[in-house]
């Protein structure tokens, strides 16, 4: 059966958000295809009558930094992602999520946009993101709006906003100020591409006396959304990142968590028991990107090595 009567390439955002606006059929947004070209080839989406590639939308495909933030757009590709320098220099959570999603084929052509927009509790990019405090630029007929990321999720797989009638254009976060590191990390299946057993990423800003001034931590699956940890955030405020703290942490985390038993992934049981691996995991992993005066005379992070 046909799965789509039209495939239209828009080149600007004011075009894309035009042809979601023509009467007579239903529509659907696709950048690089490797969930919704397959969910039509499956028959788990119903198929539509004009496919909307924004793959060459201009405003969806820049990386810059504007008045403190990064942006990057929703229809920049994972490979650009992790070898774009004010990523990697900004960013680390977000460069070592985007390396483990897929293989390679699926890198070079799935969307950062496209991983946020699936809406799923333990979407890498978007844990990231959310550790980073992103937020998400929509646009629809009643113009742009910046919101906080960790509003567009409604249930696992559905986000708030209407993906056929809006569009999802790009994302922010702060640049990373002296004394600041991300980390991410991930327990999966042996098989390597399949979604996390677990996920997390954290963000910390730490003083020069070795206190954690600022935290932002999130992980997946969590509960029917992406979890932003306010209450583990908070247990990390004010303290060294000791073994207390990291215990004071874990149970902060743990009374927050919505752990449910996958049939193909793992028990809740078993997500409650690695949790304590990966958070410390992470939380060291970040503070140990700090290269602090009292160790190198630099407060930045070490640069990771680039990529050709």
């Amino acid at each position: 059966m046909r799965r789509w009567e039209q495939y239209r390439t828009p080149e600007h955002l004011s075009d894309a958000l035009a042809i979601l606006r023509e009467p007579g059929g239903s529509t659907a947004i696709v950048a690089g295809g490797t969930d919704l070209l397959l969910d039509l080839q499956q028959d788990r989406h119903p198929a539509v009558k004009t496919l909307v590639d924004v793959s060459r939308v201009r405003e969806m495909r820049l990386i810059a930094e504007r008045d403190g933030w990064i942006e990057i757009g929703a229809a920049v590709s994972l490979i650009e992602v992790i070898r774009h320098l004010l990523v990697r220099d900004n960013a680390d959570c977000l460069v070592e999520a985007s390396e483990l999603i897929g293989g390679p084929q699926v890198r070079n052509v799935a969307t950062l946009g496209g991983n946020v927009a699936h809406a799923l509790p333990a979407g890498d990019g978007t844990i990231a993101l959310l550790a980073l405090g992103a937020e998400a630029l929509l646009a629809g007929s009643q113009g742009t709006r910046w919101q906080p990321l960790e509003t567009l999720f409604d249930a696992p797989g559905k986000p708030t906003f209407d993906r056929a009638r809006e569009l999802l254009v790009s994302f922010r976060f702060p640049a990373k100020r002296p004394g600041e590191a991300s980390a991410f990390h991930r327990i999966m299946r042996p098989q390597g591409v399949a979604i996390a057993i677990l996920n997390m990423a954290a963000r910390i800003r730490i003083g020069e006396d070795g206190t954690v001034l600022e935290a932002t931590l999130a992980v997946g699956p969590a509960g029917p959304r992406p979890l932003r940890a306010r209450a583990a955030e908070a247990s990390l405020l004010g303290r060294k990142l000791d073994e207390s703290t990291l215990e004071a942490t874990l149970a902060a985390l743990l009374s927050e968590v919505e752990l449910r038993t996958s049939p193909h992934r793992a028990t809740a049981d078993y997500r409650r028991h690695l949790l304590r691996t990966l958070l410390r995991r992470t939380l060291l992993g970040a503070e140990r990107r700090l290269s602090l005066p009292a160790d190198s005379g630099s407060n930045g992070s070490a640069r990771r090595p680039q990529l050709s």
